[in-house]
């Protein structure tokens, strides 16, 4: 599964589930992203920025392993040590691990181990998380990710359930169900994404009057766009426009606009584009 990009997504989504698993109270102003090392040519799976300004705050560098690897630790803290000459931040830092199963672990060398007894380094196990009908929806999707692929579509099921009945904006909740339909495509190979969809209503959800005034504004934003790119490219070729051409040009449709857009190339006079706009 690709869980270094479902996790970017899920971060994105949900900037608040690092403070979750921490157990902390969520701070305010940080920024999730995800920054290339470039003596490593390696990029973080994630890096929480709190503002330049405020030096008190840590910097938390995340790494999600799903798999085995011997050199884990050496080269997630490797990571930290160059990014810190790299960009030479003012602010502390703390390294999280979220490790999908215990067994993943091969352990902390000998040489980092003051740095967890300090607290500057976090190990989680994301299949020990506490996960209840009261935890966010956030915990829920991660409970998802680790969890038995034969529990897969009740978990889906449940989780999309839960986040219509508790977030209100469907623009979010076409987020999280795209995130999830992700999560089963990974898990279950022998569904396509188009069965899976149907298993969600997404198609339902698209339908609703939200989408379609969302859709109807985005088609009207692509047409204003051409409108002035059009008009742009007249006043550069032929001068300026009297304001009943410009309306005559603003009143096309969109197939039109890009026929005009093409056409005017072969223009020389305003004549021209009178002739055109007659014609159409």
């Amino acid at each position: 599964m690709r869980t270094d990009t479902i996790f970017y997504q899920l971060f994105l989504l949900f900037p608040n589930l690092l403070f979750e698993i921490l157990g902390e109270k969520p701070l305010e102003g940080y920024q999730f992203s995800s920054r290339e090392i470039k003596e490593l040519a390696r990029r973080f799976d994630g890096i929480f920025l709190p503002p330049e300004e405020d030096i008190d705050k840590p910097i938390y560098f995340i790494e999600v392993q799903f798999q085995e690897k011997l050199d884990f630790w050496w080269r997630f803290l490797a990571e930290i040590f160059v990014y810190l000459g790299q960009y030479q931040p003012q602010q502390n830092w703390l390294a999280v691990a979220l490790f999908s199963t215990r067994s993943l672990d091969v352990g902390l060398p000998r040489q980092f181990h003051y740095l967890l007894e300090v607290g500057q380094i976090k190990v989680f196990y994301l299949d020990e998380l506490e996960v209840t009908e009261e935890s966010p929806i956030e915990l829920d999707i991660i409970s998802l990710i680790v969890g038995k692929d034969s529990d897969a579509i009740l978990k889906a099921q449940k989780t999309v359930a839960k986040s219509q009945e508790i977030i209100d904006t469907p623009n979010e909740q076409e987020k999280i169900l795209q995130l999830i339909q992700t999560v089963l495509v990974y898990k279950l190979k022998n569904l396509t994404r188009e069965s899976i969809e149907k298993m969600f209503t997404l198609d339902d959800l698209r339908k609703t009057r939200y989408f379609q005034d969302v859709k109807q504004e985005g088609i009207q934003e692509g047409i204003e766009k051409e409108i002035n790119l059009v008009i742009r490219q007249l006043k550069r070729k032929l001068g300026n426009l009297s304001p009943e051409l410009e309306v005559k040009v603003r009143n096309l449709s969109l197939t039109s606009l890009e026929d005009l857009g093409e056409a005017l190339l072969d223009f020389s006079s305003l004549q021209d584009l009178i002739s055109w706009l007659n014609s159409h």
